[in-house]
C-alpha cells in the first residue's frame, strides 16, 4: 500500500469514536488469531495503535503539584503515622505535610518552588534521573527555609512559626528539618542495614550497630528515627530493646535508661501499647482476622520486656508496662465472658411448645460465635503472660463441657422432634457441629454429624414402620 493510502488509512481510522476503534482493534486481533486476512488485521492494528498510543500521550494529565510534595516528603516516608495514631519519638504525622507544604510555597520558599513545578512539568516520562536530581534540590532548598525558620538567630520566629499551623504542625516542622537535614545519612543507614531482622541476636546486632555508627544520627533528636529504621526491619520489633541492653551492658533498667538507647525501650512500649489500642478497637467492633497475630505479638513482647529487662513495677516503663497488661487483660476478659452465654442462648433446648412456626437460628449470628470460641481457644495460648489464666480456662472449660453435652441433648431430640419444629432443631445440631469442630477438631465434628444423620434416618424409619 502507498504511503498516500496509508495516510488517508489513519485519517480515516483517527475521526473514528474511541468505541469503534477499540472493537476494531479486537476484531482484528481476533482475525490474526484465526490467521485471517493477516496482512491487512496487520496494518490496520499497526495505524490504530499509533493512533490510540498518540492520543493517550496527548491527554495524559499534566503533572499535579502534590508528585513536587511527594517528592520533597519521600525521605519522611518511613516515619509517617496516619491521623489519630499516637505518636512518639522518630514519628511524623501524615497530616502535618499538607499545611507545611502549603507554608514552603506561600512563605518559605514561594519562587523556588514554582520553579520546581515548571521544571517537573516540562520533564520528559522518561525522565526519572532528571526527577531524582530535582528531588535533592528540592529537598535541599527546603531544608534551608525550615533550618532557617528554626533554627537559633535573633528576633521573634513565634509570628512566623504560627503562619505554618498549630502547635502539632509547628512540632513536626522541627523533626522533618531534621531528617531532611540528614537524608544522605538516613540513605546510608537504609544501605547498610540487613533487609531483614529475623531473630535479633548478637550477630545481628553488632551488624546493626555498626550500621547505626553515624555521628550525625547520633543525637537525641534524630537516634529515635534512626531505631524507627531498624524497627522496621525487624519480624519482633521489641527486640530493638537488646539493642539498648547491648549498648548499656547491663538489663538494669536504670542503666540502660542511662544510654542513649534507653529510647530503644519506650519505642517498644509504646509501639506495644498501639497494638494493644488496635487489639481492643478490633475485638469491640468484632473483626477477628487478625486478633491471633496482635495477641501474639502482645505476648511475646510483654514476655520479652519482663525477662530481658530488670523493670521496677514502680518506674515509669513498670508502670507503663503494667497499664499494657492490665488495657489487654481487660479487653479480652469482658468479652472472653460473654462467649457463653451467646453459645447457650444458641443451643439452649427450648421446649416444642416454645418454638414458633417456621423459627430460624440466624446463621451470622452463628459464625460470629464461632469466631469468639475460637478467639477464647487462641487466648489459651498467651493466657498467662496477659493476666488472663483464669477467665480464660474457665471459660474454655465450661464451652467445652456445655457444647459437648448440649450437641448430644441435641441430636437425641431429632429422632423424636415433631416435624413442625425439626427444622429448627437441625439448625441447632449444625450450629453445635460448627462449634465442636472448634473446641474438638474435625473428628469429633464429623462423629457428631453422622450421629445426627442417623438419628433423622431412624426417626423417618420408625415413622413408617408405624
Amino acid at each position: 500500500m502507498s504511503q498516500t493510502s496509508i495516510e488517508r488509512l489513519r485519517e480515516y481510522l483517527a475521526q473514528l469514536p474511541p468505541q469503534s476503534q477499540a472493537l476494531l482493534m479486537r476484531e482484528f486481533e481476533r482475525a490474526l488469531e484465526r490467521g485471517q486476512d493477516t496482512a491487512v488485521a496487520t496494518l490496520v492494528l499497526e495505524q490504530l495503535r499509533k493512533i490510540v498510543r498518540k492520543t493517550e500521550a496527548e491527554e495524559a494529565p499534566p503533572p499535579r503539584t502534590d508528585d513536587l510534595s511527594r517528592l520533597l516528603f519521600q525521605v519522611v516516608e518511613p516515619f509517617l503515622v496516619e491521623a489519630g495514631t499516637p505518636i512518639r519519638v522518630g514519628q511524623i504525622r501524615r497530616s502535618s505535610l499538607q499545611p507545611i507544604w502549603q507554608w514552603l510555597g506561600r512563605d518559605g520558599a514561594s519562587d523556588k518552588v514554582s520553579e520546581f513545578e515548571a521544571a517537573l512539568a516540562r520533564m520528559p516520562p522518561d525522565g526519572a534521573g532528571q526527577i531524582e536530581a530535582l528531588a535533592h534540590k528540592l529537598q535541599a532548598v527546603a531544608t534551608d527555609a525550615i533550618m532557617e525558620l528554626t533554627g537559633p538567630g535573633g528576633g521573634d520566629k513565634s509570628r512566623a512559626l504560627a503562619r505554618v499551623g498549630p502547635p502539632n504542625v509547628i512540632e513536626d516542622l522541627y523533626s522533618i528539618g531534621a531528617v531532611l537535614q540528614v537524608r544522605d545519612a538516613i540513605a546510608t543507614l537504609n544501605e547498610k542495614l540487613p533487609r531483614t531482622l529475623r531473630t535479633f541476636g548478637d550477630s545481628q546486632i553488632a551488624s546493626v550497630t555498626s550500621a547505626l555508627n553515624i555521628p550525625v544520627l547520633q543525637t537525641p533528636q534524630m537516634l529515635p528515627f534512626a531505631l524507627s529504621v531498624v524497627v522496621q526491619r525487624m519480624t519482633a520489633p521489641w527486640q530493638i530493646i537488646r539493642l539498648a541492653i547491648k549498648i548499656a551492658a547491663s538489663d538494669d533498667e536504670i542503666r540502660v535508661a542511662a544510654t542513649p538507647y534507653g529510647v530503644a525501650v519506650t519505642i517498644a512500649l509504646h509501639d506495644l501499647s498501639c497494638i494493644a489500642a488496635i487489639l481492643r478497637t478490633d475485638i469491640k467492633r468484632g473483626h477477628f482476622d487478625n486478633v491471633a497475630a496482635n495477641l501474639k505479638t502482645l505476648h511475646d513482647g510483654v514476655r520479652g520486656l519482663r525477662t530481658e529487662l530488670d523493670l521496677r513495677n514502680d518506674s515509669a516503663w513498670g508502670k507503663q508496662l503494667t497499664s499494657i497488661r492490665a488495657d489487654i487483660s481487660n479487653a479480652l476478659q469482658s468479652e472472653i465472658d460473654s462467649v457463653p452465654g451467646r453459645v447457650r442462648r444458641i443451643l439452649r433446648q427450648r421446649p416444642e411448645k416454645d418454638i414458633p412456626p417456621g423459627a430460624r437460628i440466624d446463621g451470622t449470628e452463628v459464625e460470629e460465635t464461632v469466631a469468639l470460641i475460637d478467639f477464647v481457644a487462641t487466648c489459651r495460648n498467651y493466657a498467662s503472660e496477659l493476666a488472663i489464666n483464669e477467665v480464660t480456662l474457665r471459660t474454655y472449660s465450661d464451652l467445652q463441657q456445655y457444647v459437648e453435652r448440649s450437641t448430644e441433648q441435641l441430636v437425641q431430640s431429632l429422632r423424636a422432634a415433631d416435624h413442625k419444629v425439626r427444622a429448627y432443631r437441625q439448625q441447632q445440631v449444625q450450629a453445635a457441629i460448627r462449634f465442636c469442630q472448634v473446641l474438638f477438631g474435625h473428628d469429633y465434628a464429623s462423629l457428631m454429624s453422622r450421629a445426627a444423620e442417623n438419628a433423622l434416618t431412624g426417626e423417618r424409619k420408625s415413622s413408617r414402620a408405624g
